[in-house]
């Protein structure tokens, strides 16, 4: 590996953590970072004095442009539009900040940002680059970059989840929704979810799901109580593996045929630990970062 690849690599998974909290797309993370490289292997390098600010403008800027040209696309999709899921290690979820940054919760929140938005706030609050390092790298003023900036802020603060369970709690609520799902309880899942309980399902019209939120804890229950004993896109129950893993920096679960991924499930939660809105994720076309099995690091640092 020539010493620039070895650079390269040294802040790969610092320039996927921003593209992909940029984007909401893993694919579209991954390919940011490639065209990030193919930038830097034509660069002047010499005239670099900090790599790490020069490739993290590159990849913002990249991560910027593909965000306004797939506007269009979330804007007329079928369906509620949820995040790309991906799998996460557990350093992550040790580190509060970077588990609740990259969560399912935060990434719906910061779909309803303008791109410019949403790019300065992940620069600002989650990297912790200055307003005058984040101008150079989305090409704004200063001035432009702070009242973005601000309205980013004041957005997210009034439609983030203010109180979470702690991290043990989210677990133990998940394993007994987990138990509860699989066998069919509809009494413990209606004890485990909060009487207003929101399920969100994206299928992207590429398979059977909801198009409307599907809300309240009766209908909720219902919904993943029948898990065990319906066909579900062809497939019969005794044929779907549910399986506990870390999501996005929390836990979720994985349903999967023995030749495909076909759902995940995350969780948000109330600071007692009952469930407040349920993110299933069933569109093909975004389970393959799961299927990869890959654990990303996605801290911020």
């Amino acid at each position: 590996m020539s010493a620039d690849q070895q650079v390269f690599h040294e802040y790969r998974k610092l320039l996927f953590s921003v593209a992909y909290r940029v984007l909401g797309s893993a694919a579209d993370a991954e390919d940011a970072v490639q065209d990030a490289w193919i930038k830097w292997s034509s660069a002047d390098r010499c005239q670099v004095t900090d790599p790490k600010a020069y490739l993290t403008r590159i990849v913002s800027n990249l991560a910027l442009e593909r965000l306004r040209s797939t506007r269009h696309k979330r804007e007329t999709y079928v369906g509620p539009w949820l995040p790309e899921p991906i799998l996460t290690s557990s350093d992550t979820a040790d580190a509060v900040t970077d588990a609740e940054s990259v969560s399912m919760a935060m990434l719906v929140v910061l779909e309803t940002l303008s791109p410019l938005e949403r790019a300065v706030f992940v620069l600002k609050e989650v990297f912790g680059f200055s307003h005058a390092e984040i101008a150079e790298a989305v090409e704004r003023s200063e001035a432009a970059v702070r009242q973005a900036a601000h309205r980013a802020r004041e957005h997210v603060r009034a439609r983030r989840p203010r109180f979470a369970a702690d991290r043990s709690r989210q677990r133990e609520v998940t394993e007994r929704f987990f138990v509860a799902a699989t066998g069919g309880d509809i009494n413990t899942l209606m004890e485990l979810l909060s009487p207003d309980v929101t399920l969100w399902t994206d299928g992207g019209g590429k398979v059977r799901q909801a198009l409307k939120p599907v809300v309240g804890a009766q209908t909720v229950a219902s919904w993943f109580a029948a898990i065990g004993t319906v066909t579900y896109q062809g497939v019969q129950p005794a044929d779907i593996r549910a399986e506990l893993v870390e999501i996005n920096g929390g836990p979720g679960i994985v349903f999967s045929t023995p030749d495909r991924v076909i759902a995940t499930v995350t969780f948000d939660f109330e600071f007692d630990g009952r469930i407040t809105a349920i993110h299933n994720v069933a569109n093909p076309d975004k389970l393959q970062a799961i299927t990869d099995g890959t654990a990303h690091d996605v801290a911020t640092r």
